[in-house]
Order: structure tokens, then C-alpha cells, then sequence
């Protein structure tokens, strides 16, 4: 059964805004003192209204529907002699929760996420979301060509700018007694990395961040996704896997895989603790040749799902999980979220030849780190030590990034850590959703948990009927931050269909790391069948 609808406003405690005018005169007012800054739009949004920008907002062509009654801001703030960068807030008009949410970006892309500050203002959040510094799609880096500063900007330093400038507008605005109550931060991919970047570097801009599937190793990232793809080039002509294989290869990986968790249900739980038999997938002259692998193809998949380790075993980037469909990163195109770096960002020459693309590369690269993007800080004591909290996640589907990049960066941030004394436990937990793709999506598996990047259609934001610190994770880390109340698991939901009007098809537990939800007794689609255990 449902539980009732909760307001959320109620939930965060927040109280009734007195906020400024919605004009352009307000604003230029507020930033009378920052030169470096002008209005590009300022529009009042009625009750139930929309608003965006899909004509210059590339990678966010859809509108922020079912708004509250919000004023709508966009300023553009000039970061060096050759480059700018724009940023925009939802402000909302009664509701305001006395809190400030940034949200992030993907991939290389530039545009300002008015859909998920429209989600996110639903909560009474002010929130914010900045283009970086230029429009493009997500695997379109090319705006990087011959642009340090540029990349600058999209690596820390517009998202940053904008955190600053839209607190000050934000306490301006409203001008709240006690100023703003809670600062929060939700993104995914590139916008996981970007939340990471922050509090790395500003360890007091967020009193809690939720990041899933965070790009965090910026330079590697690429490489893999690069080095993937040329695994499986036609001109590896007996390693050569035909796209039409691969699904013959994740469902016996499925077969395998799928019964540890004391279910079978065509969700793999644990890729990492599966014994998996690479070898059962070789032809036999019995063998359905359209449903199995050559020798030489088994070398090939073997590469994909282990890690690439190089010269003097230095670990390069870890491999894709079991039950990660190949498509993605070996099917007939390379993607110009691998190599485009390398031409756009690191060479600047579009006639890089990345064919011939080695382990040197990689170093080269590393050594320039472009525009200082890579958020490989492990020490977040000066973050732990506010009293910041972190809530990350990542799918164990994901194809866009291998899952076990988070489980890499978990660990380095646990060997610098735990010798000093600090349990991860207080502030840092992280979730693993079985089944899940990048970000959001599973055709079986429930995932959807209210966070950034996740959408389900005809749902404005959070779990229609489990608006809770429970299933939705921003308000898990909200309670985290104001209650003291640590997530001891984030319940998640399949949608029939991933449409809220076709009702709820299951629910499960997610556990904190390294737990994992294992399967008790009763209905496999109720949580309550469900419980979270210790590996050890």
C-alpha cells in the first residue's frame, strides 16, 4: 500500500519566503557590485508553468514542466579574457525551503539543466545549474580545441563561480534572517564529477552532495573508452565480435551470475563475487554459431571485463562488470568521448591518429589533465571534518562508465582515510543498483530513486506515494545532513514500463557498501523480502 503524500516542503522545514521582485531592475541591483556579470533573462513563471531553453541548451531539449510559480534567472559571468561561462536559477516564489541545490552537467555537453532544477525546485529548493561555458552535446568536446580557459571552466571553475554568485544572489533576494540554511549539490556522470571536483576543492560549498556514476578519473575515463572500442575494431579480424553476439554473451553471464543474490529474476546482483566461466561461451561443434565465441573472440570480451593494467602493472582503468552489455563500448562506432579528448583536448589536432593510440598517450595526458578536471583528491577529511556528507551511487549495468570506477575511488578514499582514523561510515556511503544502466534505466531491475538525471514519465520529481528519506535520495541526504540520520539503504522502484500510471512493478533494497541486499522470503517484488547483509 501506498503511504500518503507528504509535502516536502513540510519535510525540510521549510517557511514562507518574502522574496524580491521578479524583474530585471531587481537583479542588476544585487549585482551592482560584480562587473564581471550580466542578465541574460529574467521571467516570471506562473503555478504549473515551463521553462527552458531547448534551442541553445543542446544537451536539454526538454522544457521544466509543472513548475511552481518560480522566478527564472540566467547570468553570464565573464572567467578570463577569452572565455565565459552562463548560469541559471529557479527561485522559487512562496515555497522556498530556506536551502540551495546545485545541479550538474554530462559527458563533454554545455547547457544550462533547467529539467532537473525544475525536478529539484519541486522540493522548494533554489536551485542552480551552469552551462560550463559553452553549447555542445555530450560527446561533443571539440569547443576544447586550442581553448585552455574553456576548459578550465568546464573542468572546476564555472561551476564553482556559479555556486558563489548564486548564494549571494539567492540570500539578496530572499534576504532570509539567518541566511541559507543548507547548501546541497545532485548530479550524475560529468555531474557526479563535478560535485566530487567541489568539495574536493571547496570543501565548505555543500553541506551534502548526491553523485551517481561520477566521471571522476577524467584522463583514464577516456582512455578506456578509447582503448574499448579499439579492442573490437573490424581490422582485428579473428578478435572481431559482431554486435549481434553480444547479447548471447550477457545472457550467459545472466545464467551465471543471476542466482547469488538467492533469486533468479534476470538481475545480477553481484558481478564481482561471480566465478564467472568465461570459457562456456566457446563454440563446440554442437554450438549455435550466432550464440557463441570464437578463442580469439573469448581474448577480446576477456580484455572488455578486466582491467586494463599496463606496463610495470600500473592499473590504467578497471574493467566493465559482468552482465554489462559490450554494445556501447565495442559496437561498430568509437565514441568521441574516448578520443576526442585525446584530439580535441590534449593534442589539439583533429588529425590524431588514434588507431595508434598506446599506454604513452595515457601518461601524456595525464600530465596535462585538462583544465585540472580529474577529481582524484582522496583526502575529503577537510569535507568530512564541516560535518559534509556523502551520498554516491552507481549502476552495476553501466556501460558508460565501468562500475568498478566508483568502487576504485571508494577504496582510495578509505586507504587515505582509515589510517587516520575516520570511518567512511560517518560521511561517505555509496550504492550499488543492480541491473541498473547510466544513471537511471533497467528493462527489469527497480532503480528509479528520485535522483538527478532520473526521470520517469509523468512523475515531476521524488516516489509518488514514498516522498521519504527511504526511497528518494535527496531526501536521504537532506535527513543525513539535518537529522544525523545516516541511510542504512535506499529503497528503489521499477515503474511498469517506467510510467508512474502503469503503478509499481517492484521494489528493493539498495545497501551501503560493501553490503548487498540479499533475498529472505515472500514476494520478490516487496522490499520487505529483502535485507541487507555483510559480506563478512
Amino acid at each position: 500500500m501506498h503511504r500518503p503524500f507528504v509535502l516536502p516542503l513540510a519535510i525540510l522545514g521549510g517557511s514562507v519566503a518574502v522574496a524580491a521582485e521578479c524583474t530585471t531592475a531587481a537583479f542588476e541591483a544585487i549585482l551592482v557590485n560584480h562587473p564581471e556579470a550580466t542578465i541574460n533573462l529574467v521571467e516570471a513563471v506562473p503555478q504549473n508553468g515551463s521553462f527552458g531553453q531547448p534551442d541553445t541548451d543542446i544537451p536539454f531539449p526538454e522544457k521544466a514542466t509543472n513548475l511552481q510559480a518560480l522566478c527564472a534567472v540566467s547570468i553570464n559571468v565573464k572567467s578570463s579574457e577569452s572565455s565565459s561561462y552562463n548560469f541559471g536559477l529557479f527561485l522559487p516564489d512562496t515555497t522556498w525551503n530556506e536551502r540551495f541545490l546545485a545541479t550538474g552537467n554530462g559527458g563533454f555537453g554545455g547547457g544550462i539543466n533547467w529539467p532537473d532544477m525544475g525536478k529539484l525546485s519541486q522540493y522548494g529548493f533554489a536551485t542552480m545549474s551552469t552551462d560550463t561555458g559553452h553549447s555542445s552535446d555530450v560527446s561533443d568536446g571539440s569547443w576544447g580545441l586550442n581553448a585552455p580557459e574553456s576548459l578550465i571552466d568546464w573542468a572546476h571553475r564555472a561551476m564553482h563561480g556559479s555556486i558563489v554568485l548564486s548564494k549571494e544572489i539567492i540570500t539578496a533576494y530572499y534576504a532570509p534572517p539567518d541566511g541559507i540554511k543548507y547548501s546541497y549539490y545532485a548530479g550524475c556522470s560529468t555531474g557526479g564529477r563535478q560535485g566530487l571536483k567541489e568539495v574536493q576543492m571547496y570543501p565548505d560549498s555543500f553541506d551534502g552532495i548526491s553523485v551517481g556514476a561520477p566521471a571522476w578519473w577524467t584522463v583514464r575515463l577516456a582512455a578506456i573508452t578509447l582503448q574499448q572500442g579499439l579492442y573490437n575494431r573490424p581490422d582485428n579480424s579473428s578478435g572481431h565480435i559482431d554486435a549481434s553476439l553480444f547479447p548471447a554473451v550477457v545472457a550467459e553471464m545472466e545464467k551465471q551470475c543471476d542466482p547469488q543474490d538467492g533469486l533468479v529474476d534476470g538481475i545480477v546482483s553481484d558481478p564481482f563475487g561471480c566465478n564467472f566461466d568465461f570459457e562456456a561461451l566457446l563454440c563446440t561443434p554442437a554450438s549455435n554459431a550466432s550464440a557463441c565465441v570464437t578463442p580469439a573472440q573469448l581474448a577480446t570480451l576477456n580484455k572488455f571485463y578486466n582491467a586494463w593494467v599496463d606496463a610495470n602493472q600500473t592499473l590504467v582503468f578497471p574493467g566493465a562488470a559482468l552482465g554489462t552489455d559490450p554494445t556501447f563500448a565495442m559496437g561498430p562506432s568509437l565514441s568521441s568521448l574516448g578520443y576526442g579528448l585525446f584530439q580535441w583536448w590534449v593534442y589539439n589536432n583533429t588529425e590524431w591518429d588514434y588507431t595508434k593510440f598506446t599506454f604513452n598517450d595515457v601518461l601524456f595526458a595525464d600530465a596535462i589533465n585538462p583544465g585540472g578536471a580529474t577529481a582524484d583528491n582522496f583526502d575529503l577529511s577537510p569535507f568530512q571534518d564541516r560535518g559534509g556528507k556523502i551520498i554516491k551511487y552507481h549502476g552495476l549495468a553501466d556501460a558508460l562508465i565501468p562500475t568498478s570506477s566508483s568502487i576504485h575511488f571508494y577504496k582510495q578514499v578509505a586507504q587515505t582515510l582509515v589510517p587516520k582514523g575516520v570511518s567512511l561510515d560517518d560521511f561517505y556511503r555509496f550504492f550499488l543498483i543492480p541491473g541498473m544502466n547510466h544513471c537511471s534505466g533497467s528493462t527489469v531491475a527497480p532503480w528509479y530513486i528520485g535522483g538527478a538525471s532520473q526521470a520517469i514519465s509523468d512523475i515531476t520529481y521524488s516516489v509518488p506515494g514514498y516522498v521519504d528519506a527511504d526511497h528518494d535520495v535527496i531526501l536521504a541526504m537532506v535527513k543525513w545532513v539535518e537529522e544525523g540520520k545516516a541511510p542504512e539503504q535506499l529503497i528503489a522502484t521499477k515503474f511498469t514500463n517506467d510510467t508512474l500510471a502503469s503503478g509499481i512493478e517492484s521494489q528493493r533494497p539498495l545497501c551501503p557498501y560493501p553490503k548487498q541486499a540479499k533475498y529472505v522470503s515472500g514476494d520478490a517484488k516487496s522490499s520487505g523480502s529483502w535485507e541487507c547483509q555483510s559480506l563478512y
